[in-house]
C-alpha cells in the first residue's frame, strides 16, 4: 500500500485509545530494540519487527484493528522512530508549502495559500519537543528554556521555526516554510500569474545589468522564491556570496559561496550576526553579495557594498508596500546609530538601491508581483520612485479570486539609459501604458 495514502487514512478507533496503543507500542519496541539496535536496522526489518508486536499487542488486547489500521500504525511508528514523527507524512506531500503545529495536537498545512486542519497529531507535548530538538541538532543548533527559539532547516531546505515554554505558554510551536524540489524560474513564475512576460524581460535586463534589487513583501508572499528565480539571471562566471540565517537559497551558478549566522551557545557567546558575515563578505572578493533577509544593523554594511563596487548584489525585505520598505531601511538605519543626517541616509540609500519588487499574497492565496519601482534619486529627505510595472486589481469574483491585470505605468524608466549602455536595449512598447481591459 502507498505510504501517503497509509498515513491519511483514519483509524476506526477512538483518537485517544489509537494514539494510546501506539504510545504503548513504542515504548515496548525501544524497550526490547536498544537506541543502537534500532539505528542499524533497515525499514524493511523494522516494519517487520513492529507488525509483530502490534500483532501480538491486538492479540492480548482483543483491539479491533482492521488490516489498514495496522499498517497506518506501523508506518507512523516508523515516522517516529526514524524520522520527524506525524511530520513525515506532511513533508511527502508535495503540495504542502506551511506546516504549523499549535501544541502537540493541532497541525494545520497551507495547500494553495489556504490553510486546513489535519487530523495527525503527536502523543504529547514531550513528543513534539522532542522532535523539535532532533530536527535542530542537525544543524548545530540548540533548543531549551535558555534559548527557547530557534531557526533551522531540513535536509530538503525547509525553513523551521520553534518556539517552546515558557514563552509559548501551552507548549511547543513549530513552523516549517516548505520549499520545492527544483528552484522555480522566472517564467514558470509567468506562466503562474504571478507577473507577466514584460516584466520577466525588464527584471532579466536589470540583473544582468548589476542593478541593487530589493524584494520586499509580507510573510509568505514568495520573497525567497523571488529572489532564486531572480539569481538565475546572473552569470556563471560571477562569484557569489549568500548570507543568511538558516540556509535555503538554491543557487545554480556554480561559483556559490554559502554562509549562515550562528546563535550564542550555552555561555552566550559565539553569536555571529548577519552584519558580521556580511563585512566578511567583502574580504572574500565577492562580484556579488546576497542576503537572504535584512532585519537590522547589517543594512549599513549592505549599502556600503552596493556603493563600493559590489553592484548587482540583492536581499529581500519585509514590507506591505515599496514606500513602506524604504521607511523601513531609513528606520534600521536610525537604530543602528549611525550619526548622520536624515538626507545623508536618504542620499545613501536612493544611491546604493536601484529597484524594489514588491510582491503580494491576495485574499485567493495567490501570490504576485503587484509592483517594479525604481528608485529615482531624493528630494531633501524624501526618496523619489516612480512604478515601472503594477498589478491594477478592479475587485475579486465570488470565490475571492482577484480580478485584475498587469500593466506597465506608460512611464519609460530613468534606468533605460544605463540598461542601454550595459547592451539592453528595451523596445519602448514594452512600457507602453495599455487600455483596461473589460
Amino acid at each position: 500500500m502507498n505510504r501517503a495514502a497509509v498515513s491519511d487514512a483514519a483509524a476506526a478507533l477512538e483518537p485517544d485509545v489509537y494514539h494510546g496503543l501506539k504510545a504503548s507500542l513504542h515504548a515496548r519496541v525501544v524497550d526490547r530494540l536498544d537506541l543502537e539496535t534500532l539505528g542499524r536496522l533497515t525499514t524493511e526489518r523494522l516494519t517487520q519487527e513492529l507488525t509483530a508486536l502490534l500483532a501480538q499487542m491486538v492479540a492480548d488486547k482483543n483491539l479491533p484493528l482492521n488490516r489498514r489500521e495496522r499498517e497506518k500504525m506501523v508506518h507512523e511508528l516508523i515516522d517516529d522512530i526514524l524520522g520527524l514523527g506525524p511530520l513525515e507524512a506532511l513533508l511527502r506531500d508535495p503540495s504542502i508549502s506551511d506546516i504549523l503545529v499549535n501544541t502537540f495536537d493541532t497541525i494545520y498545512v497551507e495547500r494553495k495559500g489556504r490553510l486546513e486542519l489535519t487530523s495527525l497529531r503527536f502523543r504529547d507535548n514531550d513528543h513534539l519537543q522532542q522532535t523539535i530538538s532532533r530536527i535542530v541538532s542537525r544543524v548545530g543548533r540548540r533548543v531549551d528554556e535558555a534559548s527557547p527559539m530557534v531557526d533551522a532547516r531540513l535536509p530538503d531546505g525547509s525553513r523551521v521555526n520553534a518556539i517552546i515554554p515558557p514563552l509559548a505558554v501551552d507548549g511547543p510551536l513549530l513552523s516549517i516554510r516548505r520549499f520545492g524540489g527544483a528552484p522555480l524560474r522566472t517564467a514558470d513564475l509567468v506562466q503562474a500569474g504571478a507577473m507577466t512576460e514584460a516584466m520577466r524581460v525588464f527584471l532579466e535586463a536589470c540583473v544582468k545589468a548589476k542593478f541593487n534589487i530589493l524584494v520586499a513583501g509580507g510573510t509568505g508572499t514568495g520573497k525567497t522564491t523571488m529572489l532564486n528565480a531572480l539569481s538565475s539571471f546572473i552569470p556563471d562566471y560571477e562569484r557569489i556570496v549568500t548570507i543568511e540565517d538558516a540556509a535555503e537559497l538554491q543557487l545554480q551558478q556554480q561559483h556559490v559561496v554559502r554562509l549562515e549566522t550562528r546563535p550564542p551557545n550555552v555561555e552566550g557567546k559565539g553569536e555571529v550576526l548577519t552584519r558580521d558575515l556580511v563585512r566578511n563578505s567583502l574580504r572574500m572578493r565577492p562580484d556579488r553579495i546576497i542576503v537572504g533577509e535584512i532585519r537590522s544593523a547589517e543594512i549599513i554594511d549592505m549599502l556600503q557594498a552596493m556603493n563600493t563596487g559590489h553592484e548587482g548584489s540583492m536581499a529581500t525585505l519585509h514590507a506591505n508596500t515599496a514606500r513602506d520598505a524604504v521607511t523601513r531601511m531609513m528606520a534600521m538605519i536610525g537604530m543602528s546609530g549611525l550619526n548622520v543626517t536624515e538626507q545623508v541616509v536618504c542620499q545613501m540609500l536612493a544611491r546604493a538601491l536601484d529597484l524594489i519588487v514588491q510582491l503580494q499574497r491576495g485574499a485567493d492565496g495567490k501570490r504576485r508581483v503587484v509592483a517594479i519601482s525604481e528608485i529615482t534619486g531624493t528630494e531633501g529627505t524624501v526618496i523619489q520612485m516612480q512604478d515601472v510595472f503594477v498589478f491594477r486589481q478592479h475587485g475579486a469574483d465570488a470565490e475571492g479570486r482577484a480580478i485584475g491585470e498587469f500593466a506597465p505605468t506608460g512611464l519609460r524608466p530613468r534606468c533605460a539609459e544605463r540598461l542601454e549602455r550595459a547592451g539592453f536595449e528595451l523596445p519602448p512598447s514594452l512600457f507602453a501604458l495599455r487600455e483596461r481591459r473589460g
